[in-house]
């Protein structure tokens, strides 16, 4: 295997090369040995998920080569990937088979400044080498001897790595000697392999006796991130590049950094102190622009947050906070295909009025937008004149000066559009293209993450309110009023419930109840505990015998959940309430002219727990005027807080409330709860009070 990759790196002219294999149930590729990456870049993509955004995880599961041949490109369709690796280079990856069976993948990778396009030779040579590595596998599993799991891959020194002959090497030494320049050699690790004599004194320490040791551990002031970050954008993209620092002594100086496969060369000079130094990470003349530092670590901080994200103006809002301000970009509007029209979802830094301008246009139309999402090529325009020559009497509607129309691409399915303008003209470097298509991507995967969940929370709402009696039955002597207010996000359908029933002219039963867990397993539960309470209720069975029989069918049912319940009766003739509780917290009683209070209700077991659990019964006073208050535990129940004492300040602020209709005593009783703006659980609410008869 690996005298195949070695060749394979080799005729194909690439400098890094690298065989993955499929491990794990097929869910996890293995880098099995790799040649050209210096170790600090191999780490974290040693262990890849098949179903990751990068190109060998692609490879295998669309089982066709990807061709990414530009960074732009790999921002484009692998957002994740550039941002993690923010280098130029070219790459091909292929899956290895044999026979139809999946093995892995192969990973090649030239400079940038390989030609867009893959010769017919190296296309040649990554067949030759897949189906070669194919073979392998094949007869590694028929022989009972597969590869290594978990452990390190193996490093293959490059080819053309050799030792030179000793004059030839004190020649070269005393040439660079007499020139008086600063040199350093390293190889692809940072260790060092030559220090001429004034380099040593500029790096402040006797480095003839530390070759062999990384550079940044002889001269230990060199251990900076953005240095470190110059070795690993050589090494990848083997184009030249150079970083300032400070020396040792405060001195400023100037390191150029000259790559080959086999290691990086540093040429050092002190940098004149009237000589503008070329900013950390700018393009140079004929190179592509790599990221800027605060570009790549706001995208770092906005793919961290955009994880968080559950809605569109949650990544509307995370994309003005971490990309605005960095791209100096005045508004933004996203857009979605829907019914083959453009719906604007989400905006921010336009004037009131501007998005309904494009909201609704037809897909087919022609404009920059529409043609984004058809082709999922982003579009660039530096100034009016510019989006004018692409597209003939276009008009600035928006009022701005330059644009940029990103597709927000998840796999292979361009779902909308994402689009930046500028209030003054802008020029699009390679290095911002590049950010900012690596930046729609993220949005892409957050909004189509956003979409999926506002859809299932639509559906979970709509199954939860569908369970929920539509409405209350009127029952005369009864004044009723019921809330239901959902969790305020994450945590789907709830399983709190309640219900009204008529058990004859002066009789009634109210229930209120919470199935644990939120999910569609524990709204269906819900829906079975409701029907079969309202059945046993109806058939004249006590509160008691009712929670009984209830809690025997779920034993019988095996939900493997559980369930709290409280059921009051009321009988208005007598003027009195039985109530029978699951573990349920209890109601408040407001007497009229009195304090609330809390009813003490012997709390029986949860249903669906023991199949021989009884529920005592307690009978209370209820006279007319008179309110009772059932409720959900996700009221009164705060993480830290004692539940018996929120129970209590919920009685007290009951009991202030006297004289308020029950639809506004709902509300106050709900925004007394301490946690509603962001509630982890649902709140169910059933106020019952006693209307007195005429006269």
């Amino acid at each position: 295997m690996d005298e195949v990759l070695a060749q394979a790196v080799r005729d194909a002219g690439a400098h890094i090369g690298a065989v993955y294999l499929l491990a794990d149930d097929d869910q996890v590729l293995l880098m099995e040995t790799e040649t050209g990456l210096p170790a600090q870049i191999v780490k974290p993509w040693t262990r890849v998920r098949v179903s990751a955004g990068v190109p060998v995880s692609g490879s295998v599961r669309e089982r066709r080569l990807i061709w990414v041949p530009d960074y732009q490109e790999l921002a484009r369709r692998f957002p994740g990937a550039a941002i993690a690796l923010p280098y130029p280079f070219a790459a091909a990856a292929t899956p290895i088979e044999s026979n139809g069976d999946v093995w892995g993948s192969l990973l090649l990778m030239w400079p940038p400044s390989h030609p867009p396009e893959l010769a017919p030779h190296e296309r040649d040579t990554i067949d030759h080498a897949t189906r070669r590595l194919g073979d392998l596998m094949r007869q590694a599993a028929r022989g009972g001897r597969p590869p290594r799991d978990g452990d390190e891959p193996r490093v293959l020194a490059p080819a053309w790595a050799g030792v030179p002959d000793v004059h030839h090497a004190l020649a070269a030494a005393g040439y660079l000697d007499r020139l008086r320049d600063s040199c350093v050699g390293l190889d692809l690790e940072g260790r060092l392999t030559f220090v001429s004599a004034r380099a040593a004194g500029l790096l402040g320490g006797d480095l003839a006796h530390k070759l062999g040791e990384p550079l940044w551990e002889a001269a230990a002031w060199l251990k900076d991130p953005l240095f470190a970050d110059r070795c690993r954008a050589a090494a990848v993209s083997q184009e030249a590049t150079s970083c300032a620092v400070t020396g040792p002594a405060g001195r400023p100086l100037h390191i150029s950094l000259h790559p080959d496969p086999s290691g990086i060369s540093l040429h050092i000079t002190e940098a004149a102190a009237d000589r503008p130094e070329r900013r950390q990470g700018a393009p140079g003349a004929g190179s592509v622009g790599l990221p800027r530092a605060d570009v790549f670590y706001n995208l770092l901080h906005l793919a961290a947050t955009l994880s968080r994200a559950l809605n569109v103006q949650e990544i509307v809002g995370m994309v003005a906070d971490h990309v605005m301000p960095v791209f100096d970009v005045r508004a933004l509007a996203i857009m979605v295909a829907e019914g083959g029209r453009l719906k604007v979802v989400g905006s921010h830094g336009y004037d009131p009025g501007v998005p309904e301008r494009f909201d609704r246009l037809p897909l087919t139309s022609v404009a920059p937008a529409q043609h984004a999402l058809r082709t999922g090529e982003p579009a660039f325009f530096s100034d009016v004149d510019e989006l004018r020559r692409m597209y003939p009497g276009a008009e600035a509607r928006d009022g701005m000066a330059a644009w940029a129309f990103l597709p927000l691409r998840t796999s292979d399915t361009v779902a909308g559009t994402c689009v930046l303008a500028f209030d003054e003209p802008y020029l699009f470097t390679d290095e911002t293209r590049a950010s900012l298509t690596a930046m729609a991507g993220l949005i892409a995967q957050a909004l189509d993450r956003a979409l999926l969940y506002d859809a299932k929370d639509r559906l979970a709402h709509t199954l939860q309110t569908s369970l929920l009696p539509r409405r209350l039955p009127e029952i005369d002597g009864l004044d009723v009023a019921a809330r239901y207010v959902p969790a305020t996000r994450g945590v789907g359908i709830g399983g709190d419930f309640y219900d009204l029933i008529r058990l004859s002219d002066t009789k009634a039963a109210a229930i209120i109840g919470d199935v644990q867990g939120h999910n569609v397993t524990a709204a269906a539960l819900m829906g079975q505990v409701r029907t079969a309470i309202h059945a046993y209720a109806a058939a004249g069975a006590s509160p008691g015998n009712v929670l009984k029989l209830t809690n025997r069918l779920l034993m019988d049912l095996d939900p493997d959940l559980f369930t709290s319940c409280l059921l009051i009766y009321f009988d208005l003739r007598l003027r009195t309430l039985w109530a029978a509780s699951a573990g349920h917290p209890p109601p408040l009683l407001r007497p009229p002219g009195q304090p609330a209070e809390v009813i003490d209700v012997p709390a029986g077991i949860l249903l669906g727990v023991e199949g021989d659990a009884e529920y005592p019964t307690v009978q209370v006073p209820f006279p007319p005027g008179a309110v009772l208050a059932l409720y959900t535990d996700g009221l009164v129940e705060t993480p830290g807080v004692d539940l018996g004492q929120a129970i209590g300040e919920l009685a007290e602020h009951f009991g202030r409330a006297a004289g308020e209709p029950l639809h506004e005593l709902s509300d106050t009783l709900l925004n007394h709860a301490p946690h509603t703006s962001q509630r982890a659980d649902d709140i169910a609410l059933l106020l019952v009070e006693h209307r007195a008869p005429p006269g």
